[in-house]
Formats: C-alpha cells, structure tokens, sequence
C-alpha cells in the first residue's frame, strides 16, 4: 500500500502568494487592533482617575459641554466620511466618476476626524479612566479603545494591497459604528439633560 510524501496542506499549497500576503495582512490588522484595545483598557482600568483635569482650560460641566461639541463634530466628519466612501465606491445615486479630489478628502477628513478624537480621548482616559460602573459609561469606554483599535487596524489595511473588497469598508464601517456609539453615550446625554433618550 503506497503511502503519499508529507507536504502543506492542500489549502495551503493552493493559494496563490496574494491571496496569503492578504490573508497575513487580515490577520496582522485584527492583533493591531486587540493589541491597540487591550492597552488602552488595561491602561485605563489601572490607571488613577483625576476628576479635576482639564481639558483646554475647561473642567467639570464645562469640560464636559466642550467633550459634547467636539464629539458632535466628530460624528459630522464620520458621516461625511460615509458619503465620501460611497464616492468613491461608486455607490451614490447616479455617481458615474470619482474626481481624483474625492479620495483626497477622504484621507484629510480622517485625519482630521482622529485629531479631533484625541484631546477629548486623553481627557476621558486621564480623568475617569475605563470605568464599568453603569451600561452607558461600560458601552463608552468599551467604545472608546475598539476606535482606536480600529482605526489602527484601517491604517494597516490602507497601505495593503489586493485586499478583499470587504476589507476596507468593514473596516471604515466598524469605525463609524464605534464613533456613533461614543457619540451617543456621552454627548447626546450630556445635550438631553444627561440622560439617554427612552431611559
């Protein structure tokens, strides 16, 4: 009875280079991006919580209130990021070319979207730290380290090539999932009188 010569697998050997660059490159970006929310986590469960820091000269509700403005901007520039994404997708109504300007944009409104995240992230972290004491305050923070390990993951994939073309936009789709969570677990119940609407 002939015995075959062990080998890789047959999944393995079958896939062609790219498709196993792109598979590394899939899995490099999901340990980013656990790496990057375990960090933040753990640095925030650990960390000591100062009430009384301020964030750009404003502290208590006025810290609070300017945490709500900059947020609301936030959401603004993700919702902007949608429709430049579909854009470029070509998934907007009767879209038939995407400008060379349109994917520039998109890049420069994600940047500023990230910028504009960071003071009012290092105020959270540095002032509360990751705190679980009521399902709104849990799902924020929870929400608050997956963005930005989520956004490292994107950068990652961004400068990938032959990627599936589920990639990016799940990746840009968790990102402003994550961004409306925030967004309405601290803002929106700061602006309803510090209440979440239908509690």
């Amino acid at each position: 009875m002939a015995h075959r010569a062990p080998g890789p697998s047959p999944d393995r050997a079958d896939q062609p280079p790219a498709t196993r660059r792109a598979t590394t490159r899939l899995v490099a970006a999901a340990v980013l991006a656990g790496m990057v929310f375990t960090a933040l986590f753990a640095f925030g469960r650990n960390h000591t919580p100062d009430y009384t820091r301020s964030l750009f000269g404003n502290t208590g509700n006025d810290a609070v209130a300017l945490k709500a403005q900059l947020a609301t901007g936030v959401l603004a520039l993700a919702a902007l990021q949608v429709v430049l994404a579909l854009w470029i997708y070509r998934r907007l109504p009767a879209v038939r070319r995407v400008p060379r300007a349109v994917p520039r944009l998109h890049r420069v409104v994600g940047l500023l979207l990230f910028a504009a995240t960071v003071p009012v992230a290092v105020h959270c972290i540095l002032a509360y730290g990751v705190q679980l004491t009521t399902p709104r305050v849990a799902v924020h923070a929870i929400a608050g380290c997956f963005f930005y390990g989520a956004f490292a993951a994107k950068v990652l994939l961004v400068h990938s090539r032959r990627l599936p073309g589920w990639a990016l936009p799940l990746a840009g789709g968790l990102l402003v999932v994550s961004v409306g969570a925030l967004w309405y677990t601290a803002a929106l119940w700061y602006f309803n009188g510090y209440h979440l609407p239908g509690q």
